[in-house]
């Protein structure tokens, strides 16, 4: 038997319609993102669940475990980030403690000096600097994914404030080299930047 082309498929093999759902087969995976970005834009990560945002979709919530699995991971799609934020961190702490700051400067300097992946960070960027959603979103991806996961790397009750300083620094690091464009910071190397920046970043893993 030939599988509908409207039907969606679930995580048991099976298919399901969702509600509402539209003929011509739907781009069901974007619904489910454009919602997800209204969603955490309005009311910030925490509150946002995976069962709102699909009924914003207009889809079962079972499609949504199945595109995206988690609430983290639709979050990183949602903001398009062009990187895997479990990889990044665990990059960080394989290294020693001793060289984690290092390890973090390199690894983010590495995204960001990648035009390919620097394209959607940039653009979302900028779009924080004006509206209000971007912003929301920046802010969410800052905390829930950077900041929690470069504090898993510390010890000590300030960790949070410390990885939150930490991001911080880089953001104005990657603003001043790709947005701003101030020499000779915009024209140096990753290398003589992680030799500058890396042991500053290693005082908040200390």
């Amino acid at each position: 038997m030939v599988a509908d082309a409207d039907a969606d498929p679930q995580p048991d093999g099976s298919t399901r319609y969702g509600k509402g759902r539209r003929a011509g087969r739907p781009d069901t995976k974007g619904q489910i993102l454009a919602a997800a970005r209204e969603s955490f834009a309005e009311v910030g990560y925490e509150k946002a669940s995976l069962r709102g945002i699909a009924a914003r979709a207009g889809v079962d919530p079972a499609l949504v475990h199945h595109y995206f699995g988690t609430k983290e991971k639709l979050f990183a799609a949602a903001v398009d980030v062009p990187f895997d934020p479990q990889g990044v961190a665990a990059a960080v702490q394989e290294a020693p403690l001793e060289l984690r700051g290092r390890r973090l400067v390199h690894v983010f300097l590495g995204v960001w000096d990648d035009p390919v992946r620097r394209a959607p960070l940039l653009a979302l960027l900028r779009a924080a600097m004006s509206q209000d959603s971007a912003s929301a979103l920046l802010r969410g991806f800052g905390r829930r994914v950077m900041v929690a996961r470069i504090a898993q790397g510390m010890t000590g009750e300030d960790r949070e404030l410390r990885a939150e300083a930490a991001v911080a620094q880089l953001f104005g690091l990657v603003i001043a080299r790709h947005v701003l464009r101030i020499e000779p910071m915009a024209s140096a190397s990753a290398q003589e930047l992680e030799d500058l920046v890396g042991p500053v970043i290693q005082q908040y893993f200390d």
